[in-house]
């Protein structure tokens, strides 16, 4: 016998737990990426990773649609989730049964759109470079467009995830310090 067997008063309630149905989704919602908290952005990124993962195997779609650091590329970021919520909504149970039809003619608008995003940032299935900024007059340029090799995509993922959440921590850490104790009040404001 083991600890699974012996009846008991405790021993219920484990076995009950265990097979209690997990708590039902959310319905799909739009993802403003910019106000999400640091947890939410961890976890929308990983689901997000994950379905972009499972379109490109399933659907057979190269670099020029999807690359590896897509994610890296805020325009490619933002089009591909609102890809996935639309997939989400389509293939949800309580839509239409001509839905699908729908996201499939709408995914082939968006592969072209894709096309478009990859081929203005420059990234490619072996490199990837930040995207290109118009530099308007009396701007400077912020960021140094600098290519590099692609050695390890879902290292540079993880990296990725993880700076992203330390930002947004950052961010959010601040924004707390930043409210005095009295109700209402945000220090340095008088």
């Amino acid at each position: 016998m083991n600890e699974h067997n012996v009846p008991g008063e405790g021993n219920e309630k484990i076995q009950a737990e265990q097979f209690e149905p997990d708590l039902v989704a959310e319905p799909p919602h739009p993802i403003n990426w910019n106000l999400l908290t640091s947890q939410d952005l961890e976890e929308e990124l990983l689901e997000l990773n994950r379905w972009v993962n499972w379109l490109r195997m399933e659907y057979g779609l190269p670099a020029a649609v999807i690359p590896p650091i897509w994610h890296r590329h805020p325009e490619l970021l933002w089009e591909l989730s609102a890809l996935h919520l639309h997939w989400l909504s389509a293939y949800d149970a309580n839509q239409d049964g001509s839905a699908p039809f729908g996201w499939h003619r709408d995914f082939a608008e968006a592969r072209q759109r894709l096309r478009d995003w990859v081929t203005a940032s420059g990234t490619r299935l072996d490199r990837d470079r930040p995207t290109r900024q118009t530099v308007w007059p009396g701007e400077e340029r912020t960021v140094d467009i600098v290519e590099q090799a692609i050695m390890d995509r879902d290292a540079d993922f993880v990296q990725f995830v993880l700076e992203q959440v330390e930002a947004r921590r950052a961010a959010e850490d601040a924004f707390y310090a930043s409210i005095d104790d009295r109700p209402g009040e945000v220090s340095g404001q008088e």
